[in-house]
């Protein structure tokens, strides 16, 4: 075993002995010292005081689902955008002409989207 190899190990092994019996701690203070009144509200799947309704039947607006998905394709564009700026100077000039190509898909669906009136709040 090389030299000073288990002090480095040490070190780790007492911060996670610490951070369990914090832990252990949390726990149990707050088994001993939390207020129990058991009742018949609490014993409701969702407990916050007001009885439940009977299901009642709605309609879900598509709207809310496409500007869901809407959101979640530019989000992951903003994801690939931002490797692409920092390794862009490295990179081959073929790298910024398929992010062009990937922008332009892009673009084009944002496009088709207004176009088919889905940004349109009614």
């Amino acid at each position: 075993m090389p030299e000073g190899y288990d002090t480095n190990w040490a070190a780790a092994l007492i911060t996670g002995g610490v951070g369990a019996a914090a832990i252990c701690g949390v726990f149990l203070i707050s088994r001993f010292m939390a207020p129990r009144r058991a009742s018949e509200l609490k014993e409701i799947p969702y407990e916050c005081g007001i009885m439940p309704a009977p299901y009642r039947w709605s309609q879900i607006q598509i709207r809310y689902y496409v500007f869901a998905i809407l959101f979640l394709i530019f989000d992951v564009e903003a994801v690939f955008l931002f490797p692409w700026a920092v390794v862009f100077l490295k990179a081959t000039p073929a790298v910024f002409y398929e992010m062009l190509i990937f922008i332009a898909i892009l673009f084009f669906g944002v496009v088709y989207s207004w176009r088919k009136g889905v940004l349109q709040w009614r």
